[in-house]
């Protein structure tokens, strides 16, 4: 599926989906067991704006302490550009967790998994949530996080263009999900402002 024809999942959706991927549900009469792994990879995803592909070459070494801060420096597949980005300190908890708790050493890969099984999994619980998975797929999570800093920064394009590592803001409107009432209202407030 073309990542332009995804759609970006809501918040309610991002955390219906975290809850079906940690608990495991029934689909058509048949057991969907628990991911905790896919789900830990879709909240990575959601919380750094990350490709599905980057996300699973991370290792814990990959992330370095700055100071009070951390930081990651990955080579993205998709681009092969470098990337530094700040790591808050919640995903970082979240990410030695995840490793301690899967006997995951710091210089291992933390997901063993292919993008195709993440996809082939996602799509079940898509389709759980009567969503359609020809709109739905990993790079949801990724363009929620771009609508999310685009709404939570007063809607400045050129900070979430950074934050995605985009060429050119263009391709960075394709990923927001914006509705038409947010954009009256920032048009209102910027008219309002100028006036």
């Amino acid at each position: 599926m073309a990542n332009i024809k995804t759609v970006a999942l809501t918040e309610e959706q991002y955390r219906e989906s975290i809850e079906l991927l940690r608990t495991g549900f029934v689909l058509n009469g048949k057991t969907v067991k628990a991911n905790p792994r896919i789900a830990t990879i879709a909240v990575l995803q959601s919380t750094l704006g990350l490709r599905l592909s980057d996300v699973l070459n991370l290792s814990v070494d990959n992330i370095v302490q700055d100071g009070n801060r951390y930081r990651w420096n990955i080579t993205e597949q998709k681009t092969g550009k470098q990337r530094t980005f700040t790591v808050p300190r919640e995903i970082y908890t979240y990410i030695v967790k995840y490793a301690l708790d899967n006997g995951i050493s710091k210089s291992e890969q933390l997901f063993h998994i292919s993008k195709r099984q993440v996809s082939r999994h996602l799509n079940k619980v898509f389709e759980k949530m009567g969503l359609n998975i020809e709109k739905y797929g990993s790079h949801s999570y990724r363009k929620m996080f771009a609508t999310q800093a685009y709404i939570d920064s007063d809607y400045d394009i050129e900070l979430v263009r950074v934050l995605l590592q985009h060429s050119n803001v263009a391709i960075t409107q394709n990923y927001l999900s914006i509705s038409s009432k947010k954009i009256e209202a920032a048009l209102e407030k910027t008219v309002k402002n100028l006036i």
